[in-house]
Protein backbone atom coordinates (compact mmCIF):
# COMPACT_ATOMS: atom_id res chain seq x y z
CA UNK A 1 0.00 0.00 0.00
CA UNK A 2 2.79 2.57 0.84
CA UNK A 3 4.59 1.50 -2.07
CA UNK A 4 1.50 2.32 -4.24
CA UNK A 5 0.76 6.16 -2.22
CA UNK A 6 4.80 6.46 -3.22
CA UNK A 7 3.94 6.03 -6.91
CA UNK A 8 0.86 8.17 -7.10
CA UNK A 9 2.29 11.22 -5.29
CA UNK A 10 5.58 10.70 -7.21
CA UNK A 11 3.37 10.35 -10.15
CA UNK A 12 1.52 13.79 -9.25
CA UNK A 13 4.51 15.94 -8.81
CA UNK A 14 6.41 14.21 -12.45
CA UNK A 15 3.21 15.84 -14.13
CA UNK A 16 1.96 18.60 -11.66
CA UNK A 17 -1.85 17.30 -12.60
CA UNK A 18 -2.76 14.18 -13.98
CA UNK A 19 -3.14 14.47 -17.86
CA UNK A 20 -6.50 14.98 -18.93
CA UNK A 21 -9.07 12.14 -19.34
CA UNK A 22 -10.81 14.32 -22.10
CA UNK A 23 -8.10 13.18 -24.75
CA UNK A 24 -6.48 10.44 -26.38
CA UNK A 25 -3.07 10.73 -28.13
CA UNK A 26 -2.59 8.67 -31.50
CA UNK A 27 0.98 8.42 -32.31
CA UNK A 28 1.45 7.07 -36.11
CA UNK A 29 4.54 4.11 -35.42
CA UNK A 30 6.11 4.72 -38.72
CA UNK A 31 7.49 1.35 -39.52
CA UNK A 32 5.30 -0.95 -38.10
CA UNK A 33 2.14 -0.16 -39.59
CA UNK A 34 0.74 0.60 -36.17
CA UNK A 35 -0.97 3.12 -34.32
CA UNK A 36 -0.17 3.75 -30.38
CA UNK A 37 -2.46 5.37 -28.03
CA UNK A 38 -2.11 7.58 -25.19
CA UNK A 39 -4.04 7.71 -22.52
CA UNK A 40 -3.29 9.36 -19.12
CA UNK A 41 -0.03 9.65 -19.91
CA UNK A 42 0.71 5.68 -20.82
CA UNK A 43 0.69 3.30 -24.38
CA UNK A 44 -2.96 2.16 -23.78
CA UNK A 45 -3.18 0.07 -26.87
CA UNK A 46 -2.03 -0.05 -30.36
CA UNK A 47 -3.81 -0.30 -33.71
CA UNK A 48 -2.63 -3.07 -35.79
CA UNK A 49 -2.57 -3.53 -39.83
CA UNK A 50 -3.02 0.06 -40.82
CA UNK A 51 -0.58 -0.22 -43.85
CA UNK A 52 2.10 1.67 -44.63
CA UNK A 53 2.92 4.13 -42.19
CA UNK A 54 5.65 6.29 -43.44
CA UNK A 55 3.04 9.09 -44.71
CA UNK A 56 0.37 8.54 -42.35
CA UNK A 57 -2.18 11.08 -41.32
CA UNK A 58 -5.01 11.00 -39.12
CA UNK A 59 -7.79 12.58 -38.67
CA UNK A 60 -11.14 13.23 -36.46
CA UNK A 61 -14.97 14.60 -37.26
CA UNK A 62 -17.34 14.18 -34.81
CA UNK A 63 -17.39 10.16 -33.88
CA UNK A 64 -15.33 9.60 -36.39
CA UNK A 65 -11.63 8.99 -37.26
CA UNK A 66 -9.82 8.50 -40.37
CA UNK A 67 -6.73 7.40 -41.21
CA UNK A 68 -4.77 7.30 -44.65
CA UNK A 69 -1.58 5.50 -45.47
CA UNK A 70 0.87 6.15 -47.84
CA UNK A 71 0.19 3.40 -50.13
CA UNK A 72 -3.13 4.59 -50.69
CA UNK A 73 -5.47 3.42 -48.29
CA UNK A 74 -8.10 4.89 -46.41
CA UNK A 75 -9.46 3.69 -42.91
CA UNK A 76 -11.89 4.28 -40.84
CA UNK A 77 -12.03 3.93 -37.00
CA UNK A 78 -13.86 4.56 -33.99
CA UNK A 79 -11.62 6.99 -31.52
CA UNK A 80 -13.13 5.99 -28.72
CA UNK A 81 -13.41 2.37 -29.13
CA UNK A 82 -10.30 1.94 -31.20
CA UNK A 83 -11.83 -0.44 -33.59
CA UNK A 84 -11.27 -0.42 -37.45
CA UNK A 85 -14.63 -0.53 -39.17
CA UNK A 86 -14.05 0.32 -42.91
CA UNK A 87 -11.27 0.35 -45.15
CA UNK A 88 -10.47 1.42 -48.77
CA UNK A 89 -7.48 1.63 -51.34
CA UNK A 90 -7.41 4.64 -53.51
CA UNK A 91 -4.62 3.67 -55.26
CA UNK A 92 -1.12 3.02 -54.90
CA UNK A 93 0.21 6.22 -53.16
CA UNK A 94 -2.02 8.74 -51.54
CA UNK A 95 -1.06 12.31 -50.04
CA UNK A 96 -3.34 13.74 -48.31
CA UNK A 97 -7.19 13.81 -47.86
CA UNK A 98 -10.47 15.70 -46.71
CA UNK A 99 -13.63 14.97 -44.70
CA UNK A 100 -17.06 16.69 -45.78
CA UNK A 101 -20.50 16.55 -43.97
CA UNK A 102 -21.87 13.16 -46.34
CA UNK A 103 -18.51 11.97 -48.18
CA UNK A 104 -14.29 11.51 -47.83
CA UNK A 105 -12.18 12.96 -50.52
CA UNK A 106 -8.65 11.40 -51.76
CA UNK A 107 -5.71 13.05 -53.53
CA UNK A 108 -4.24 10.41 -55.08
CA UNK A 109 -0.53 10.04 -56.50
CA UNK A 110 -0.06 7.23 -58.72
CA UNK A 111 -3.12 7.08 -60.83
CA UNK A 112 -3.57 10.59 -60.97
CA UNK A 113 -7.05 11.30 -59.51
CA UNK A 114 -9.17 12.26 -56.87
CA UNK A 115 -11.47 9.58 -55.25
CA UNK A 116 -14.90 10.55 -53.68
CA UNK A 117 -16.02 7.92 -50.87
CA UNK A 118 -18.69 7.87 -48.38
CA UNK A 119 -18.21 8.01 -44.89
CA UNK A 120 -18.52 4.43 -44.36
CA UNK A 121 -15.75 4.76 -47.38
CA UNK A 122 -17.90 3.04 -50.16
CA UNK A 123 -17.00 4.55 -53.46
CA UNK A 124 -18.79 7.07 -55.25
CA UNK A 125 -16.66 9.05 -57.92
CA UNK A 126 -12.71 8.61 -59.35
CA UNK A 127 -11.96 12.19 -60.94
CA UNK A 128 -9.03 11.55 -63.38
CA UNK A 129 -6.87 14.51 -63.77
CA UNK A 130 -3.73 13.28 -65.41
CA UNK A 131 -2.20 14.88 -62.90
CA UNK A 132 -0.43 14.04 -59.22
CA UNK A 133 -2.74 15.86 -56.97
CA UNK A 134 -2.37 17.56 -53.31
CA UNK A 135 -3.37 20.36 -51.21
CA UNK A 136 -7.12 18.59 -51.74
CA UNK A 137 -9.25 21.25 -49.32
CA UNK A 138 -13.09 21.33 -48.56
CA UNK A 139 -14.83 25.20 -48.68
CA UNK A 140 -18.95 24.81 -48.51
CA UNK A 141 -20.24 23.04 -51.67
CA UNK A 142 -16.75 23.40 -53.16
CA UNK A 143 -13.96 20.82 -53.24
CA UNK A 144 -10.86 22.18 -54.04
CA UNK A 145 -7.14 20.87 -54.89
CA UNK A 146 -3.68 21.60 -56.68
CA UNK A 147 -2.47 19.60 -59.77
CA UNK A 148 1.32 19.15 -59.48
CA UNK A 149 2.26 18.53 -62.86
CA UNK A 150 -0.54 20.81 -64.86
CA UNK A 151 0.26 24.00 -62.87
CA UNK A 152 -3.56 23.96 -61.87
CA UNK A 153 -5.64 24.50 -59.24
CA UNK A 154 -9.37 22.83 -59.84
CA UNK A 155 -12.35 23.44 -57.83
CA UNK A 156 -14.86 21.14 -57.88
CA UNK A 157 -19.12 21.77 -57.23
CA UNK A 158 -21.54 19.28 -55.44
CA UNK A 159 -24.61 19.73 -57.42
CA UNK A 160 -25.99 17.71 -54.88
CA UNK A 161 -25.41 19.71 -52.25
CA UNK A 162 -27.72 19.16 -49.33
CA UNK A 163 -29.41 16.24 -51.45
CA UNK A 164 -27.99 13.56 -50.59
CA UNK A 165 -24.72 12.06 -51.67
CA UNK A 166 -22.50 14.22 -53.89
CA UNK A 167 -21.84 14.49 -57.23
CA UNK A 168 -19.04 16.93 -58.22
CA UNK A 169 -18.63 18.39 -61.46
CA UNK A 170 -15.51 21.17 -62.66
CA UNK A 171 -16.79 24.95 -61.67
CA UNK A 172 -13.13 26.32 -62.61
CA UNK A 173 -9.54 25.84 -62.86
CA UNK A 174 -7.30 28.46 -62.42
CA UNK A 175 -3.52 28.21 -64.26
CA UNK A 176 -0.89 28.74 -61.50
CA UNK A 177 2.74 29.39 -60.65
CA UNK A 178 5.23 26.36 -61.41
CA UNK A 179 4.32 23.07 -59.70
CA UNK A 180 2.19 22.93 -56.73
CA UNK A 181 2.94 21.28 -54.08
CA UNK A 182 1.07 22.20 -51.45
CA UNK A 183 -1.78 24.35 -50.06
CA UNK A 184 -3.57 25.57 -47.00
CA UNK A 185 -7.63 27.24 -46.75
CA UNK A 186 -8.24 30.36 -44.45
CA UNK A 187 -11.52 31.15 -44.49
CA UNK A 188 -12.60 31.48 -47.87
CA UNK A 189 -8.82 31.90 -48.96
CA UNK A 190 -7.42 29.26 -50.53
CA UNK A 191 -3.17 29.41 -50.65
CA UNK A 192 -0.89 27.17 -52.88
CA UNK A 193 2.89 26.99 -52.54
CA UNK A 194 4.79 26.36 -55.27
CA UNK A 195 7.99 24.41 -56.00
CA UNK A 196 9.77 26.17 -58.68
CA UNK A 197 8.49 29.34 -57.39
CA UNK A 198 9.23 32.31 -55.02
CA UNK A 199 6.19 33.36 -53.59
CA UNK A 200 2.45 31.35 -53.77
CA UNK A 201 -1.35 31.81 -55.36
CA UNK A 202 -4.00 33.24 -53.45
CA UNK A 203 -7.49 32.08 -54.60
CA UNK A 204 -11.09 34.00 -53.47
CA UNK A 205 -13.54 31.30 -53.24
CA UNK A 206 -16.10 33.53 -53.01
CA UNK A 207 -15.49 35.49 -55.89
CA UNK A 208 -13.33 33.03 -57.70
CA UNK A 209 -10.11 35.17 -58.34
CA UNK A 210 -6.87 34.70 -58.06
CA UNK A 211 -3.61 36.58 -57.61
CA UNK A 212 0.19 35.60 -57.01
CA UNK A 213 2.36 36.74 -53.78
CA UNK A 214 5.89 37.25 -53.83
CA UNK A 215 7.28 36.97 -49.67
CA UNK A 216 10.42 39.26 -48.95
CA UNK A 217 12.67 38.98 -46.08
CA UNK A 218 15.42 41.23 -45.10
CA UNK A 219 16.47 44.22 -48.01
CA UNK A 220 12.83 43.12 -49.61
CA UNK A 221 14.55 39.92 -51.26
CA UNK A 222 12.32 37.40 -52.47
CA UNK A 223 12.27 33.95 -50.31
CA UNK A 224 14.09 31.10 -52.63
CA UNK A 225 10.93 28.68 -51.90
CA UNK A 226 8.49 28.33 -49.87
CA UNK A 227 8.09 25.15 -47.46
CA UNK A 228 5.30 23.19 -46.89
CA UNK A 229 2.07 24.98 -45.31
CA UNK A 230 1.95 22.15 -42.74
CA UNK A 231 4.93 23.59 -41.53
CA UNK A 232 3.71 27.55 -40.50
CA UNK A 233 2.05 28.63 -38.06
CA UNK A 234 -0.21 31.44 -38.09
CA UNK A 235 -1.47 33.43 -34.96
CA UNK A 236 -3.47 36.28 -34.10
CA UNK A 237 -1.28 38.71 -35.82
CA UNK A 238 1.82 36.79 -37.28
CA UNK A 239 2.77 34.65 -39.40
CA UNK A 240 5.56 32.61 -38.77
CA UNK A 241 7.32 30.39 -41.68
CA UNK A 242 11.09 28.57 -41.57
CA UNK A 243 12.97 29.69 -43.50
CA UNK A 244 14.23 27.66 -46.17
CA UNK A 245 18.35 27.10 -46.10
CA UNK A 246 18.56 29.27 -43.38
CA UNK A 247 19.18 29.05 -39.77
CA UNK A 248 15.60 31.06 -39.26
CA UNK A 249 12.21 31.45 -38.45
CA UNK A 250 10.48 34.26 -41.04
CA UNK A 251 7.78 36.73 -39.37
CA UNK A 252 5.49 38.12 -41.33
CA UNK A 253 1.92 40.31 -40.41
CA UNK A 254 -0.98 38.94 -41.98
CA UNK A 255 -0.74 41.40 -44.87
CA UNK A 256 2.64 38.94 -45.45
CA UNK A 257 4.45 42.26 -44.70
CA UNK A 258 7.79 41.26 -43.45
CA UNK A 259 8.83 41.73 -39.56
CA UNK A 260 11.99 39.86 -39.12
CA UNK A 261 14.19 36.53 -38.60
CA UNK A 262 14.26 34.81 -35.65
CA UNK A 263 17.62 33.39 -35.27
CA UNK A 264 17.85 29.48 -34.73
CA UNK A 265 19.93 26.92 -33.64
CA UNK A 266 19.66 25.35 -36.85
CA UNK A 267 18.06 24.41 -39.77
CA UNK A 268 13.95 24.59 -38.74
CA UNK A 269 11.68 22.29 -40.55
CA UNK A 270 8.72 22.23 -38.64
CA UNK A 271 6.35 25.36 -36.43
CA UNK A 272 4.13 24.77 -34.19
CA UNK A 273 2.00 27.47 -32.01
CA UNK A 274 0.35 26.34 -28.93
CA UNK A 275 -3.03 26.53 -28.43
CA UNK A 276 -2.35 30.21 -26.61
CA UNK A 277 -0.95 31.44 -29.40
CA UNK A 278 2.05 32.19 -26.95
CA UNK A 279 4.75 29.95 -27.28
CA UNK A 280 6.44 28.60 -30.93
CA UNK A 281 7.73 25.19 -31.21
CA UNK A 282 10.16 24.41 -33.77
CA UNK A 283 12.13 21.56 -35.05
CA UNK A 284 15.22 21.24 -37.08
CA UNK A 285 16.59 18.67 -39.86
CA UNK A 286 20.49 17.44 -40.01
CA UNK A 287 22.91 17.81 -36.65
CA UNK A 288 20.40 19.39 -34.85
CA UNK A 289 17.55 17.03 -35.82
CA UNK A 290 17.20 15.73 -32.05
CA UNK A 291 16.17 19.69 -30.88
CA UNK A 292 13.54 21.52 -30.71
CA UNK A 293 13.50 25.38 -29.59
CA UNK A 294 10.71 27.48 -27.76
CA UNK A 295 9.87 30.85 -29.28
CA UNK A 296 8.06 33.52 -27.05
CA UNK A 297 5.68 34.83 -29.77
CA UNK A 298 5.02 38.37 -28.22
CA UNK A 299 9.45 38.92 -28.08
CA UNK A 300 10.00 36.97 -30.88
CA UNK A 301 12.84 35.26 -28.85
CA UNK A 302 13.86 32.10 -28.11
CA UNK A 303 13.66 31.34 -24.76
CA UNK A 304 13.87 27.45 -24.05
CA UNK A 305 16.08 24.73 -25.51
CA UNK A 306 15.48 21.10 -25.66
CA UNK A 307 18.00 17.79 -26.47
CA UNK A 308 16.99 14.42 -27.19
CA UNK A 309 18.17 11.30 -27.49
CA UNK A 310 16.76 10.77 -31.46
CA UNK A 311 15.52 12.58 -34.54
CA UNK A 312 12.49 15.00 -33.47
CA UNK A 313 9.90 14.07 -36.39
CA UNK A 314 6.81 16.05 -34.79
CA UNK A 315 5.27 17.36 -32.06
CA UNK A 316 1.62 18.49 -30.74
CA UNK A 317 0.42 20.93 -28.07
CA UNK A 318 -2.20 19.16 -25.78
CA UNK A 319 -5.84 21.45 -25.77
CA UNK A 320 -6.37 20.71 -22.58
CA UNK A 321 -3.01 20.51 -20.05
CA UNK A 322 0.17 22.48 -20.28
CA UNK A 323 1.75 20.10 -22.29
CA UNK A 324 3.80 19.20 -25.40
CA UNK A 325 4.05 15.63 -27.04
CA UNK A 326 6.65 15.13 -28.75
CA UNK A 327 7.89 11.91 -31.23
CA UNK A 328 11.46 11.07 -31.14
CA UNK A 329 11.91 8.50 -33.70
CA UNK A 330 15.22 6.88 -32.68
CA UNK A 331 14.71 6.80 -29.31
CA UNK A 332 11.36 4.79 -30.00
CA UNK A 333 9.77 6.92 -27.25
CA UNK A 334 7.26 10.29 -26.97
CA UNK A 335 8.76 12.45 -24.62
CA UNK A 336 6.34 15.29 -22.73
CA UNK A 337 7.46 18.48 -21.93
CA UNK A 338 5.33 20.57 -19.36
CA UNK A 339 5.01 23.98 -20.42
CA UNK A 340 3.72 25.81 -17.26
CA UNK A 341 7.48 24.95 -16.00
CA UNK A 342 8.99 24.19 -18.97
CA UNK A 343 11.00 20.83 -17.99
CA UNK A 344 10.56 17.29 -19.21
CA UNK A 345 7.88 15.60 -17.75
CA UNK A 346 7.50 12.27 -18.98
CA UNK A 347 9.07 9.60 -21.52
CA UNK A 348 6.69 7.01 -23.23
CA UNK A 349 8.58 4.63 -24.36
CA UNK A 350 6.07 1.83 -25.88
CA UNK A 351 6.19 3.58 -28.90
CA UNK A 352 8.01 1.81 -32.06
CA UNK A 353 9.44 4.56 -34.29
CA UNK A 354 7.00 7.40 -33.86
CA UNK A 355 6.29 10.33 -36.15
CA UNK A 356 3.02 11.80 -36.64
CA UNK A 357 0.76 12.74 -33.51
CA UNK A 358 -2.64 13.51 -33.69
CA UNK A 359 -4.84 14.37 -30.47
CA UNK A 360 -8.69 13.04 -30.36
CA UNK A 361 -10.99 15.58 -27.97
CA UNK A 362 -13.82 13.14 -26.48
CA UNK A 363 -15.54 15.84 -24.92
CA UNK A 364 -15.56 18.08 -28.52
CA UNK A 365 -16.41 15.09 -30.20
CA UNK A 366 -18.89 13.65 -27.95
CA UNK A 367 -21.65 13.93 -30.84
CA UNK A 368 -21.57 14.10 -34.61
CA UNK A 369 -21.47 17.07 -36.18
CA UNK A 370 -24.73 18.64 -38.01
Amino acid sequence: MRALIFMLIATAILWGKSPSSSEKVFVVERENASVAVISGGLVKSHLSGMHNMNHGIIKFDGKDAYLISRDGYVVKFDPKTEKKEAEYKTSKSAIGFVIGDNYVAVANYDDKSVDILTRDLKPIQKIKTGSKNVGIKVYKEYLVFAQMDNDKVTVLKDEHAGKGLPKFKIYKVFKVGKMPFDAMIQGHTYIVGFFLGKGFGVIDLDRMTYREITVTTEGNKPVLKIPHFGFWSIGNDKIFIPAVGDNSVMVYDKAFHFIKNIKTKGLPVFTSLSPDKKYLAVTFSGKDFPTIEIIDTRTLKVIKTFDFPGKVLHLRWSGYDPLLYVSVNDANQVSVINTDKWYLAREIFQVKKPSGIFIYDLDKNSTKRP
